[in-house]
């Protein structure tokens, strides 16, 4: 750098002779003062060859934290918020009766100061509540507003209503800060339910009870930051001054969202986003772990409790047969699709209860080899099929998702190889929302979705599978949980089992009700379970905090920059 200065000066005294009539003509203080200028000019423009090109994203610069999600967000009204990045953001604006210890599954109190203290019965709950709580508002905190927060949610007729709709006989405000709530049959997972994100406390100021009566666009709430923006592609969170808890580590939040996982690999490889956090593809996922390795940025997995799997409509033919759908289960090689499809970013998971839970039992591993391709055929030619009489099945997936497309067309490619014609798969796409609205109505022979649950405990994996509350054998599902899903399964011995857990206290008792559930939806196949995901979240090297919660949550109060 030194030498380089040196012939520059060299040059500059070179040219200062050869200009010395002109310097004469024009005058030496002007000659000075463009000399001056060239010489800032020149300085502005050099910079050392390693000096890393300035992030776009300024939001470190005042303490503030951008993430970026390709997520839609439809509403952060909790009567109504039913998807995942509403529970996301729902869970660090508000704050619950009850939530998990940090990096485990054990509920611990929130708004609540201890546990419920449960009837002899099991169907009164009386809950000591925190005192000194702020809304954002700024009214207080009590037994009332918790009870108008939990009423609001069941009486508005939002999306989730049903979940403390369906348990929920009364709630009232027995004490300032005691609130009883009777349920209208014992629920042993109730208190895992009152952590669902929805059922935060809200402001009786802000808000109204009445059949549709939502704010989508708006959230008063008690929780770490409130919300002072909401546009369709963006949010602001600012540190609430008043929080009676835990201070964020950073002085705000920003949600970026991006229309496609190319725009948010993209916005974070060039640092406009401090943080991508849902949902990014498999080769993505893979090109920013191997970037990671070499300290470029963090890459941060955790296993997640978010299950896969493929629905059987038992009301289609020939799925109507019970020898179609456990060919359809034999063949699945989870191994393969793990490693091929899924970059490894998965685990094969063989019930529909995940790894997460010690109640889970991998039933499909033990009643099916994996991609037991003479088995299949036997099992096809038990049921009258053949290459001159081929099984045709339909399988429909999230058009929007790549890999649910290759995992169908995998299995697609494995049948035209391995069974001799005796199964034909066509795969089909459609848009999430079309396929959601309409699995209800049985259109869909077979489909491939995910399940993110709604409360933290096995039940929600069990019951809003194969319950159902009309139907016979015979006829299938004609209504419940099962018909809602698209699999119309019935079964007199599941819905007993289903309530004997529901109602049972003891942990090992719980344990192996469960455990016979299991072992009945793998004879029966209304479902196959593929794989486990894990979540991903990508960090630039000077945020610190990121943290992904085996509950599935992100506490963005534990974000900042060095």
């Amino acid at each position: 750098m030194l030498i380089t200065m040196l012939m520059g000066v060299k040059q500059m005294l070179k040219q200062y002779v050869a200009m010395l009539p002109e310097i004469k003509r024009i005058g030496i203080l002007k000659f000075i003062s463009i000399c001056c200028l060239c010489c800032f000019l020149v300085v502005s423009c050099t910079k050392p060859a390693n000096q890393p090109v300035s992030s776009t994203n300024s939001s470190g610069e005042n303490g503030r934290i951008t993430i970026g999600t390709t997520l839609k967000l439809r509403t952060i009204d909790p009567a109504d918020a039913y998807e995942q990045i509403s529970a996301e953001l729902l869970y660090n604006l508000g704050d619950r009766l009850y939530t998990y210890k940090s990096g485990t599954t054990e509920l611990v109190p929130q708004l609540a100061t201890a546990m419920p203290k449960i009837s002899g019965d099991s169907l009164t709950y009386t809950i000591p509540l925190r005192q000194g709580v702020i809304f954002h508002d700024g009214s207080a905190f009590n037994a009332k507003a918790m009870a108008f927060s939990l009423e609001r949610f069941i009486k508005n007729g939002g999306r989730p209503a049903f979940l403390l709709g369906d348990a929920i006989a009364s709630i009232k405000a027995t004490g300032e800060f005691e609130l009883t709530i009777k349920l209208k049959k014992p629920f042993a997972a109730f208190p895992s339910l009152l952590a669902f994100a929805g059922a935060c406390a809200i402001s009786p100021q802000a808000y109204e009870i009445g059949p549709g009566k939502f704010k989508p666009d708006s959230f008063v709430g008690t929780g770490p930051y409130k919300l002072v923006k909401y546009a369709s592609d963006s949010l602001k969170f600012d540190v609430f001054d008043k929080y009676w808890g835990e201070k964020p580590a950073n002085k705000g939040i920003d949600i970026q969202f991006l229309s496609t996982p190319a725009n948010l690999f993209n916005a974070f490889k060039t640092g406009a986003v401090d943080v991508a956090y849902l949902s990014l593809d498999a080769d993505q996922i893979r090109n920013l772990e191997e970037r990671a390795k070499k300290g470029d940025w963090q890459a941060i997995a955790a296993k997640s409790s978010t299950v896969s799997y493929m629905i059987l409509n038992l009301k289609s033919k020939p799925l109507d047969n019970l020898a179609v759908r456990q060919a359809i289960a034999t063949i699945i090689d989870r191994p393969l699709l793990n490693e091929r499809v899924l970059r490894g970013q998965a685990e094969p998971v063989y019930s529909l209860i995940p790894t997460t839970f010690d109640v889970y039992k991998p039933v499909f591993q033990k009643q099916y080899q994996e991609a037991n391709m003479a088995k299949a055929k036997e099992l096809l030619n038990k049921a009258g099929f053949s290459s001159a009489n081929p099984a045709k099945l339909q399988i429909w997936y999230p058009s929007a998702s790549t890999k649910r497309a290759m995992v169908a067309n995998t299995l697609k490619a494995i049948a035209q190889k391995n069974l001799d014609g005796a199964l034909e798969i066509e795969v089909n796409g459609v848009e999430s929302p079309t396929l959601f609205q309409n699995l209800d109505k049985g259109i869909y022979p077979a489909a491939l979705v995910d399940w993110v649950a709604d409360y933290f405990d096995a039940d929600n994996y069990i019951q809003p599978f194969l319950s159902c509350s009309k139907g016979s054998v015979k006829s299938g599902c004609i209504e419940g949980a099962s018909q809602g899903q698209g699999s119309f399964y019935y079964s007199d011995r599941v819905n007993q089992l289903i309530a004997q857990q529901r109602q049972e206290s003891n942990p090992a008792t719980r344990k192996a009700i469960f455990g016979e559930i299991q072992d009945i939806l793998a004879k029966d196949v209304p479902f196959i379970p593929l794989w486990q995901d894990k979540d991903y979240a990508f960090a630039q090297k000077d945020v610190t905090g990121v943290k992904l919660e085996p509950t599935q949550t992100f506490p963005f109060w534990l974000l900042s920059k060095q």
